[in-house]
C-alpha cells in the first residue's frame, strides 16, 4: 500500500512539475520552424540569435506564449533605425491557431501574404509594414472576425480592397496607404472603426456617404482618382480630427456646416471641387489645406480662425474678409497662403507688418499685392493674373 501511495505521488509530482514548465504544442513548434527557414535577418540585424531550437521556443525574441500556445509574434527587431528581415512568410504561419497579434518590422520581405493568416480566428493585430509585400490582400481576411488592427501600408499591394474586409465587425485600424491598390472604397460597416488611411494608393470611383462610419476620426484619401460629390460623406462624420482627400478628383460643394465640428487637420489639396464655402456656427481647426482644387465663391470669415490655412491654387473670388488681416497682424494665423486664385482685394495697409512668425502669400490674383511677401517656390514669378483670365473668370 505504502509503495502505491508514493508511485502516485511521483505521478503527481512529475504532472505538476510538466505543467510549471509546459512545453510547446509540437503544431506551433514546427509552424516556428518553418517560419524561421523562410525567414532571415539583414546584414546588422541579429534578431533570430535567440531562436535555437534546442531550447524552449517561448524564450525566443519576439515569440510570447500563453500555456502550450504561441499568442503573439513580433518579428524583426523594433529599435528605430535597426535592420529588419528579407525572405518570405511561410504559409504555416497559420497553424499558430492561438495567435492574437503579429507584426513584423520594416525590412525586405517579399511575396504575396499568405492566404493561411485567415486560419488565425483569435487574430486581433495584424501589421506588416514598409515591406516589400506584394499581390492582392487576402480576401479571406474578412473571416477573422475579430479583427480590429490591419496595418499593410507601404508595401507593394495591387488588386482592390475587398467588401469582405469592409465587413470586418470590430475593425478600428484600417492603414493601407502606400501601395498600388486600385478600385472603389468598400462599405465600412464596423461602428468601432476610427482611422482609415488610404493615402497614395489608385483607388477610383465616388465615395458613398453610406461607406464610411460616423465613428471615424482620421480619414486619409489623398493621392488617389476618386471622383464625385463628398459634401453628404463630410455631413455624416462629425467627430473627426483629421481629414485628407487632397489629389483627388472630388467634385460638388462643401456645405459650411461641415466646419461646424472640430476638425484638427483638414487636407483638400489638388482635387476639382467646385462651389462655395459657405459660412458655419463654429471653426476648431489648426490646419486647413483644400490646395490645389477648383473651389469657387468667396472665401468664408469662418476660416479666418485657422492657425495655417491653405487656400491656394483654386478659383475663390471676390475680396479676402477683414477677419483674416486682424487675426494675420496678431499673429493668430501662422501661414495663409492665398496664392493662384482669382481674389480682387485685401484691405490691409502697405505699411502693415507681418508678425515674423506668419507666412502670408497674395501673388497671382486679379490684384497687385499689396504687400511684397516671401511666397513658396511654386507660386512662381508673376504678382498678378492676367487681365484676360480675371475677365474670363467673371463671365
Amino acid at each position: 500500500m505504502r509503495f502505491t501511495q508514493l508511485i502516485w505521488c511521483l505521478l503527481l509530482l512529475l504532472r505538476f512539475g510538466f505543467l510549471a514548465e509546459a512545453i510547446l504544442e509540437p503544431v506551433d513548434f514546427l509552424a516556428l520552424q518553418a517560419i524561421r527557414k523562410s525567414l532571415h535577418d539583414l546584414p546588422g540585424s541579429k534578431f533570430f540569435e535567440s531562436w535555437d531550437f534546442t531550447s524552449d521556443p517561448c524564450g525566443f525574441t519576439g515569440v510570447y506564449c500563453d500555456g502550450d500556445k504561441v499568442i503573439s509574434l513580433n518579428l524583426g527587431d523594433p529599435r528605430a533605425g535597426s535592420p529588419g528581415l528579407s525572405g518570405r512568410i511561410d504559409p504555416a504561419i497559420g497553424k499558430l491557431s492561438a495567435l492574437t497579434e503579429l507584426s513584423i518590422v520594416p525590412g525586405r520581405i517579399m511575396g504575396a501574404l499568405p492566404a493561411t493568416i485567415s486560419q488565425l480566428k483569435d487574430l486581433r493585430f495584424l501589421a506588416i509594414s514598409r515591406n516589400f509585400i506584394s499581390g492582392e490582400i487576402p480576401a479571406s481576411l474578412g473571416e477573422v472576425r475579430g479583427l480590429r488592427t490591419l496595418d499593410l501600408s507601404y508595401n507593394q499591394l495591387t488588386g482592390t480592397i475587398s467588401p469582405s474586409i469592409g465587413s470586418l465587425p470590430e475593425l478600428s485600424n484600417l492603414i493601407l496607404c502606400h501601395n498600388h491598390l486600385t478600385g472603389s472604397i468598400p462599405p465600412f460597416l464596423s461602428q468601432t472603426l476610427t482611422r482609415i488611411d488610404l493615402k497614395r494608393n489608385s483607388l477610383t470611383g465616388s465615395i458613398s456617404p453610406a461607406s464610411l462610419p460616423p465613428s471615424l476620426q482620421y480619414l486619409s484619401l489623398a493621392w488617389n482618382q476618386l471622383t464625385g460629390p463628398v459634401d453628404r460623406v463630410l455631413l455624416r462624420l462629425n467627430q473627426l480630427n483629421y481629414l485628407d482627400l487632397s489629389l483627388n478628383r472630388l467634385t460638388g460643394t462643401i456645405p459650411g456646416r461641415i466646419f461646424a465640428f472640430p476638425i484638427t487637420n483638414l487636407q483638400l489639396q489638388r482635387n476639382f471641387f467646385y462651389g462655395l464655402i459657405q459660412p458655419a456656427n463654429q471653426v476648431t481647426i489648426p490646419t486647413v489645406d483644400l490646395s490645389y482644387n477648383r473651389f469657387s465663391g468667396e472665401i468664408s470669415p469662418l476660416l479666418s480662425s485657422v492657425e495655417n490655412l491653405y487656400l491656394n491654387s483654386n478659383r475663390f473670388t471676390g475680396e479676402v474678409p477683414a477677419s483674416f488681416v486682424e487675426r494675420l497682424l496678431s499673429a493668430s494665423i501662422q501661414t495663409l497662403y492665398l496664392q493662384h486664385n482669382f481674389l480682387t482685394g485685401i484691405q490691409i495697409s502697405p505699411a502693415a507688418e507681418i508678425p515674423v512668425s506668419s507666412s502670408l502669400c497674395l501673388q497671382y490674383n486679379c490684384m497687385v499685392p499689396p504687400l511684397q511677401t516671401p511666397c513658396p517656390l511654386n507660386a512662381g514669378p508673376q504678382k498678378t493674373r492676367p487681365t484676360t483670365q480675371c475677365n474670363e473668370w467673371r463671365g
